[in-house]
């Protein structure tokens, strides 16, 4: 099977203090049945508030990143069959997250 990357960045989600309840529940029970399906890899919110650092192939760190590599806002990890069950599970999470969901797929490793 194959992993898939379902994300967006922060900006996307425009919605009001009342409303923040509600999507967080929707969301949640997304994700609850995606752990109840046995799709769930692996989720959460990236925490914008600590800076990210770069760390190179000797060992130093610096807060220069990558440019264009910024990443903000929501992500979501599953294993699915099919590229088609994919969508189907980011259509799930853009209704409850009242917002458009990036799709990724992840190259095959044996390994992992």
């Amino acid at each position: 099977m194959t992993k898939y990357l379902i994300s967006f960045p922060s900006e996307a989600m425009m919605i009001t203090d009342e409303e923040l309840p509600i999507v967080s529940a929707e969301a949640h029970a997304v994700i609850e049945e995606a752990k109840a399906a046995g799709a769930y890899v692996f989720g959460g919110g990236i925490e914008e508030e600590t800076d990210p650092v770069l760390v190179s192939a000797d060992g130093s760190v610096s807060t220069d990143i990558y440019p264009g590599s910024e990443i903000k806002g929501g992500f979501t990890v599953l294993e699915l069959p099919t590229r088609g069950d994919a969508v189907e599970w980011a259509r799930k999470i853009a209704v409850a997250c009242r917002c458009p969901q990036e799709l990724r797929e992840f190259m095959y490793d044996p390994q992992s």
